[in-house]
């Protein structure tokens, strides 16, 4: 450093040993003094000596005040009145004091009094090269269109440099690169203009901004530069389409996502800037409008979003075009296709469809039949497609698939009848293979229809009937009834009689019965006296082809009406009449027989049942009357005061609801003991008159007994030979104790009826109803005492 500065002072002062002597030449062809000097130099640098080179007197100068005239402000120079030198007082700048005027001159006017003498005096101010180039900003900007053409011309500012002459500006230089060159017109006054001059056109895309280096370089020795950065803005031109960054959009997306679901996201980009690099997104113009009901696509972001219902049943997939276009005064566009791939989700039921049905089918039909044929699908696929069919297990129908899949036909796995189920709701649940998995149940109604298969029934076998007797010719008495479980004419039931050929049971033509309904009519009244119990048979045929049959037996109890009066027996006259003689000794005790009254009832039970009373008694306090037996015994001894004949009418009265009766007259003689016993001789003889005629009338009803019994073991034999559980026994016994008696036994199932007379056996139970003459006994084959009542 300290050698450079001593260098440089050498420098100076050589270079101001020059400028002296040129002054001096000068000086002596001029009447001005001149001088010059370098700027910059240091205060007390001599300029050159005034006085000598005016040929002044050196030591006047102090006393003729020689000075240098100056302004308000401070002098650049001095001058010594002891020696006459003119140094420099402060320091000089040129392009302070001069700016660029050349050459810089200051005048200095000097002045010496006694006498007043005037000098003018000239400084030249020599330029150095003290100041480098600079420029108004360190950094330039330039926009230049990426459309601008070669040889296109930008003009830079220029640099400045203070200095003149050869220390200003000499030069520029432009870093190295391929787009620009430099050109730098010279206008004069050391103003050099430079002129960036484009030799290759831009391309933004490529290189958006150069960055360039101007350099200014002076004359000076060594050189001084300055530089500016030149930044040069590549403006945009739109001439880039947008570019997708990828070659192929492909989603997948499962159907039935909420709406709002982004689905994919496409994005492009453009190389050029500002408004022609901003893309929007569309669809492209050839997309179905149906499509843009299920889609959205973001313009700005190019989401694309679901608006609408996905469905994979309507569509597997969608190739939906996209646009992106860029915001240029004329936009440029660019297409890409998104491929969305729809996914199967389990949301649809498998369907069932009849595709063929018979809704009725015969109950005789064979295993396997076919009634209807069903085909089962699912918009779905995959697993989630997959049906599995069944049919409900507790029907006799079964599936079996056929050859085509997801057929099936609904066939009979069991026999069918028509009796026990009619009516089948068949339920076929189709269920797919998805998760969660779907079912739907499909219910078709088959209707068995009826075959003939079935004989009528008779709703009880056999069938039991009383009738009361005396009934009305032609009225209906009973009636039967037989039921098919078939239906429709199968079902339809006429009735008849079965008669036979022989016409063995001519009981039959005195019954006629209606086919329709089962009501039997008696075409005669019934006697029970005469007839007490009878069967036949009834045979119900349905309409069906062929038509069907069965028969029962009915079994007919002739029930006893109170229809006969009591029979006087004894005492009878011999011309009819109830009447009789009866003669007691005085002398007998109380308690004593004195007749016994006799009388019948055709009837039985209740009806046949009598009751003696007295109806008339002249003195009660003597006789009495055993109501059951018909027996007259005193009640008393006989006194002095007792009349001697005595009348007694005796009511004989049966038990039926609306009673019968008769009277028998019976006149008690008192005798004494010797007429007594010639009255006992006549009464001897009329007693064997008497039993005359009872032994003949106990013939007569002997007979019609063996008889009776003889038919009632006959019926009993024809009962036995048929195949039910339906047996009767008859029983008659013929009592006489003072009134004849009947009595009827039978029996019916686990029953035992009993038809009785006056006298009841013991432990029989009396059954109201039936005109109050029918019995039931215990069955003694129970091992129980138990009574069981049977009411009819």
């Amino acid at each position: 450093m300290e050698q450079r500065g001593c260098k440089a002072r050498r420098e100076r002062q050589c270079w101001f040993a020059f400028m002296v002597v040129l002054d001096i030449l000068w000086s002596g062809a001029s009447a001005q003094i001149r001088y010059s000097i370098s700027e910059e130099v240091q205060d007390d640098t001599v300029v050159g000596n005034i006085a000598k080179d005016l040929g002044l007197d050196k030591s006047a100068l102090k006393d003729r005040g020689y000075r240098i005239v100056t302004g308000s402000s401070e002098p650049l120079f001095e001058v010594n009145q002891n020696d006459g030198i003119l140094y420099v007082k402060r320091r000089i700048d040129r392009e302070e004091v001069c700016d660029r005027t050349t050459p810089c001159l200051i005048n200095l006017k000097t002045v010496l009094e006694n006498p007043l003498e005037i000098h003018y005096v000239a400084v030249e101010i020599l330029d150095i090269n003290d100041h480098s180039p600079s420029f108004p900003e360190k950094e330039k900007r330039l926009e230049i269109s990426e459309s601008a053409l070669p040889g296109a011309r930008f003009q830079l500012q220029a640099a400045r440099d203070n200095d003149v002459g050869q220390f200003s500006i000499q030069q520029y230089k432009l870093s190295h690169n391929e787009y620009f060159r430099l050109e730098v017109k010279d206008r004069g006054e050391d103003r050099k203009v430079p002129f960036l001059v484009l030799q290759k056109q831009l391309d933004r895309e490529t290189a958006g901004k150069h960055k360039l280096r101007l350099t200014a370089v002076d004359g000076g020795k060594p050189a001084k530069s300055g530089a500016i950065e030149i930044i040069v803005d590549v403006l945009d031109v739109n001439d880039n389409s947008p570019v997708f960054t990828k070659e192929l959009y492909s989603a997948t997306l499962q159907e039935n996502v909420p709406v709002g679901t982004v689905v994919i996201q496409v994005n492009a980009t453009d190389l050029d800037q500002g408004a022609n690099s901003e893309i929007i997104y569309s669809f492209g113009n050839e997309v179905d409008s149906k499509l843009m009901d299920v889609f959205s696509i973001d313009e700005n972001t190019g989401e694309i979003k679901v608006i609408g219902q996905i469905d994979f049943e309507e569509s597997k997939s969608y190739e939906i075009d996209i646009q992106a276009s860029d915001k240029g005064p004329v936009p440029l566009t660019t297409d890409k296709s998104v491929m969305i791939t729809v996914v199967d989700v389990n949301d649809n039921a498998p369907e069932i469809e009849v595709t063929s049905f018979s809704s009725s089918i015969k109950e005789d039909s064979k295993i396997g039949t076919t009634v209807a044929l069903i085909s089962v699908s699912d918009l779905d696929s995959g697993v989630n497609g997959k049906v599995i069919c069944t049919i409900n297990e507790n029907v006799p129908f079964t599936l079996s698939p056929s050859l085509q899949e997801n057929m099936y036909a609904v066939v009979t796995r069991s026999q069918l009848d028509r009796e026990i189920v009619s009516l089948f709701d068949v339920t076929i649940i189709a269920k797919d293979t998805g998760d969660p998995s779907f079912s739907t149940e499909k219910t078709i109604r088959v209707v068995v229809s009826d075959v003939n298969d079935n004989n009528p029934q008779f709703s009880s076998s056999p069938y039991t009937f009383y009738i009361t007797e005396n009934n009305n010719p032609g009225a209906s008495v009973f009636s039967v009834k037989a039921s098919d479980r078939d239906e429709s004419d199968n079902a339809l039931i006429s009735y008849h009689i079965l008669r036979e050929a022989s016409g063995g049971n001519k009981l039959t033509s005195f019954l006629n019965i209606n086919p329709e309904n089962g009501d039997i009519l008696a075409l005669k009244s019934f006697d029970f006296e005469t007839l007490k119990t009878f069967q036949f048979q009834v045979v119900a045929t349905d309409s069906g082809t062929p038509s069907l049959s069965n028969n029962v037996t009915v079994n007919v109890f002739i029930l006893d009406q109170n229809d006969n009066a009591p029979v006087i027996l004894y005492p009878v006259t011999s011309n009819g009449s109830a009447e009789g003689v009866e003669e007691i000794p005085r002398n007998v005790n109380a308690g004593h027989l004195v007749t016994k009254v006799r009388a019948y009832d055709a009837d039985i039970g209740y009806n046949g049942w009598l009751l003696f009373s007295l109806q008339e008694v002249t003195d009660h306090s003597l006789f009495g009357l055993d109501r059951y037996t018909g027996q007259i015994r005193t009640l008393r001894s006989f006194t002095e005061t007792d009349e001697a004949e005595h009348k007694l009418v005796i009511l004989v009265k049966d038990n039926g609801n609306v009673s019968l009766s008769a009277t028998a007259t019976v006149t008690v003689k008192v005798v004494e003991p010797k007429e007594a016993f010639a009255a006992s001789d006549v009464k001897s003889a009329t007693q064997e008159e008497d039993n005359n005629v009872t032994f003949y009338l106990m013939i007569t009803l002997g007979s019609v007994s063996v008889l009776f019994l003889i038919s009632i073991i006959v019926l009993i034999a024809m009962q036995c030979s048929k195949t039910t559980d339906y047996t009767s026994k008859y029983l008659q016994e013929t009592n006489y104790d003072g009134t004849l008696c009947h009595s009827i036994q039978y029996r019916s199932g686990d029953k035992r009826y009993m038809l009785v007379g006056p006298r009841m056996s013991i432990g029989s139970t009396i059954v109201p109803g039936s005109h109050a003459n029918t019995l039931v006994l215990p069955d003694r084959r129970r091992g129980s005492g138990e009574v069981r009542s049977f009411l009819r």
